[in-house]
């Protein structure tokens, strides 16, 4: 890349040619990426995540479609993993190939995005197949962590095939020691549209249920959203847990509080968040970035 931090018109130009020329370069990328430690430091992580598209998911607050535009997604996270403090990146292979031939994954936590076949609003949204990154895939590329979204809802049959086939997904990153985070719901539809239940109750309830999946938890993780009574949901496991930030359409100030208080709770490891601070309010992508930095690593300073 000709720039550290955000890609150019010709960096784009190469990227298209390498995909239509030479593909095999994505490959090598991957190959030749420089690979840091999961856990290492302070012990805490902070991943910017970019998965959302491939489940049909483009909105981010009022605007329907805010991450349509892959070249603007792809310069507001090149941004966003410039950072200091940023620990890696989470996505689909679209993305995270991309991210590759762009020369932007050296020394970072790549997480693989495993079951986007839920598709937001689609009458089968609870039946989420595994249609990105599998293990294999995984491991051929030399990612560093996997990633799946559980919905459970009691009245929808296709939660059960979900559920079935995440438990082989643990199963398999397991047997693989790569580790893998699990990102649990109760949800039902209101309206015609899926709706995650964000009580404790409910959060604890999806903890439960996940964290008993698969034949081995010895490299599971979880990944949980901020809600009132954290407290109680961090009771709930012992697994190592990443906080979610969801979407953006919440007071600034009132989130990032929110997540300073949770990541003081014994088990939260740190924050795994997408939209929110590649799409903000105020458009600053490099400033909200850099306040999250330093809420999940004190020690970089003010």
């Amino acid at each position: 890349m000709t720039s550290a931090h955000v890609p150019t018109a010709e960096d784009f130009a190469q990227l298209r040619r390498t995909r239509a020329e030479n593909p095999e370069a994505i490959a090598q990328a991957f190959a030749g990426r420089r690979r840091r430690k999961v856990v290492e430091g302070d012990g805490r992580l902070f991943i910017v995540a970019a998965d959302h598209p491939a489940r049909g998911a483009i909105a981010v607050g009022s605007n329907p479609t805010a991450m349509a535009n892959r070249y603007e997604l792809l310069e507001r996270m090149a941004l966003a993993i410039s950072r200091p403090g940023v620990d890696g990146v989470l996505g689909t292979p679209d993305i995270i190939d991309d991210l590759a031939a762009l020369g932007l994954l050296d020394d970072k936590i790549v997480v693989g995005s495993m079951n986007r076949g839920g598709l937001r609003g689609a009458s089968f949204e609870l039946d989420d197949r595994y249609t990105a990154y599998n293990v294999d895939s995984m491991v051929r590329d030399g990612l560093d962590f996997a990633k799946t979204l559980i919905r459970v809802d009691l009245d929808d049959a296709g939660t059960a095939p979900t559920l079935e086939a995440t438990a082989r997904a643990v199963d398999a990153a397991a047997a693989a020691k790569l580790p893998i985070m699990l990102e649990p719901f109760m949800s039902s539809r209101v309206g015609g549209r899926v709706v995650n239940d964000l009580s404790a109750e409910a959060v604890i309830l999806s903890t439960a249920i996940a964290s008993g999946l698969g034949n081995s938890s010895a490299y599971t993780w979880m990944k949980l959203p901020v809600v009132p009574d954290m407290e109680r949901v961090m009771e709930a496991t012992t697994m190592p847990t990443l906080l979610l930030g969801g979407d953006n359409g919440g007071d600034p100030d009132d989130i990032f509080s929110s997540w300073q208080n949770a990541l003081a709770l014994p088990g939260v490891r740190g924050l795994t968040v997408g939209r929110t601070l590649l799409y903000p309010a105020d458009g600053d992508v490099a400033a909200a970035v850099d306040t999250a930095a330093r809420l999940v690593h004190p020690g970089l300073g003010s």
